[in-house]
């Protein structure tokens, strides 16, 4: 057999490789990141659910999700171990960046951006129905509910 036979062959067992590869190396990050967890930290699992957690045990986690409120996970419904700030920004709605008073004002929607005022009123295409439509006779004679029409 000749290399050029070959080559479409020797392309997608590299490709395999390189995408189980890439998998490989997220699942290794994302069991380090759950053995790191510790009492106290908060966490989403993988059903956007915000908690802390309160005991780390080999496959499990207890997670307080309410104040009092203890719900037991398998340490693989982790989703993300989340730095305090976020954490605090995320739960409680505590905010450290600067105030929302310099940020722009941005619309609901987009009439503001675009210039209303220079256009005429009667220019506006009027997607009424005609009054004269209501009084034409069907093309073929015969009204609705009769037999035969369409």
């Amino acid at each position: 057999m000749s290399l050029v036979t070959l080559l479409p062959f020797i392309v997608l067992i590299g490709a395999m490789f390189l995408m189980t590869r890439s998998a490989k190396k997220k699942q290794q990050a994302a069991a380090q990141m759950r053995d790191e967890m510790q009492p106290g930290t908060g966490v989403r699992t993988i059903g956007g659910m915000y908690a802390t957690v309160k005991e780390v045990h080999d496959d499990m986690v207890l997670l307080e999700v309410a104040p009092g409120v203890h719900a037991v996970y398998a340490k693989n419904a982790i989703g993300a171990v989340l730095d305090d700030d976020e954490y605090n920004r995320i739960v409680h709605g505590e905010d450290d960046l600067k105030s929302d008073l310099d940020a722009p004002v941005v619309p609901d929607d987009a009439s503001s951006l675009t210039e209303t005022d220079s256009t005429p009123d009667d220019a506006k295409i009027d997607l009424g129905k005609k009054p004269e439509a209501d009084d034409a006779e069907p093309k073929d004679g015969k009204a609705d509910g009769e037999a035969g029409a369409k």
